[in-house]
């Protein structure tokens, strides 16, 4: 367990998802990240206690599995994916890329495969990026109106595309190409597994990666298998 007197490289190395409070915070993890983690925090004015707080919060996870989520209605799923997945993505494919090029300027000779993971990353986020786009402006929308329509006696919204199935059916051929997108990088860094010896960045970036797949993993899953099928549900019954 990490303490005040652990070296930040060595709490880097032993807990990955620390890396985003370091970056946080402004702490040099990598090639600073020899010195206990109580200098550190001394060279930037903070509390180590305060640091080690943020690390134990970014790895104990999420409760997301917890929820049972066909019992909610489907603003509520609609409002979650967009604050919780949606938000997540915006916020890590910045990042994603930023890991990628320092790992890439240091170990992309001796590692080719990493600059096909950097360009696999751009294409995943260009295409997840239009995605959301579309879900936020379009197809939430109006699976919440449909919702609100059926729970007040209203009448089916217009929309553009006729029956949801026809815009869920595009979502769910993007979802497969985003996972294909995904493999590729999983197989090409050999299960987000970095090399014996690798700095803590590349670890990172490693660790971030199989993150990143998980959270697409659950976001895909909450509206492929509960909200798209309970959409289309609610829209057949207006027939």
């Amino acid at each position: 367990m990490a303490t005040s007197e652990t070296t930040v490289r060595d709490i880097a190395l032993e807990q990955p998802a620390s890396i985003r409070i370091f970056e946080k915070f402004g702490i040099d993890y990598c090639c600073g990240g020899r010195k206990p983690l109580t200098e550190a925090c001394q060279e930037h004015s903070l509390e180590p206690g305060t640091v080690l707080q943020a690390i134990a919060e970014a790895t104990a996870g999420t409760a997301e599995d917890a929820v049972n989520w066909a019992a909610e209605s489907l603003e509520t799923i609609c409002n979650h994916i967009v604050a919780t997945h949606h938000a997540y993505i915006r916020a890590e494919l910045p990042r994603l890329d930023m890991l990628a090029q320092k790992v890439i300027s240091r170990h992309g000779t001796a590692h080719p495969e990493l600059p096909q993971i950097q360009q696999l990353i751009h294409s995943l986020g260009a295409d997840l990026l239009q995605h959301l786009a579309k879900e936020e402006a379009v197809l939430f929308p109006y699976i919440t109106h449909l919702e609100r329509n059926l729970i007040t006696c209203g009448p089916r919204p217009l929309g553009c595309f006729g029956a949801v199935r026809n815009p869920i059916r595009m979502m769910v051929a993007e979802h497969d190409a985003s996972a294909e997108i995904m493999a590729r990088i999983r197989l090409l860094s050999k299960g987000f597994t970095p090399p014996e010896g690798a700095c803590p960045t590349y670890r990172g970036l490693y660790h971030a990666l199989a993150a990143f797949e998980q959270d697409l993993q659950q976001h895909i899953h909450l509206e492929n298998n509960t909200l798209f099928p309970n959409a289309i549900q609610l829209d057949e019954s207006f027939a």
